[in-house]
């Protein structure tokens, strides 16, 4: 079976795109939520919250993202571009179950 092998071009540095994740994340969900709270749709805490959260699985979608395309391009590298989707994936699944349980919480009180 002849190997996966596509020409990402140049590698590029996954923390700087993890850091640009979380700003352009951060400016939708910011800009969304704010919209919100003016239209008195939600409270700022819970727009706050949300916000976080957003920022949060942006900047690790961004950055297994990024991770996944540099091990597309390097040979032998397809088992390691599945593994940086799937650490992406548990990390923005561990942020929403995190979520629930502080929703729960906060309902509970």
């Amino acid at each position: 079976m002849k190997e996966l092998l596509i020409n990402t071009g140049d590698e590029r540095n996954v923390l700087g795109h993890i850091v640009s994740g979380a700003v352009a994340s951060a400016l939708i969900s910011g800009t969304i939520n704010y919209k919100k709270v003016m239209e008195k749709k939600v409270k700022p805490t819970f727009a706050l919250k949300d916000t976080i959260k957003k920022t949060s699985q942006g900047a690790i979608a961004t950055g297994a993202a990024i991770a996944t395309s540099n091990y597309l391009g390097q040979k032998g590298g397809l088992m390691k571009a599945l593994s940086a989707i799937s650490i992406g994936m548990a990390g923005i699944y561990a942020l929403e179950i995190l979520d629930e349980k502080f929703n729960a919480q906060d309902e509970a009180k």
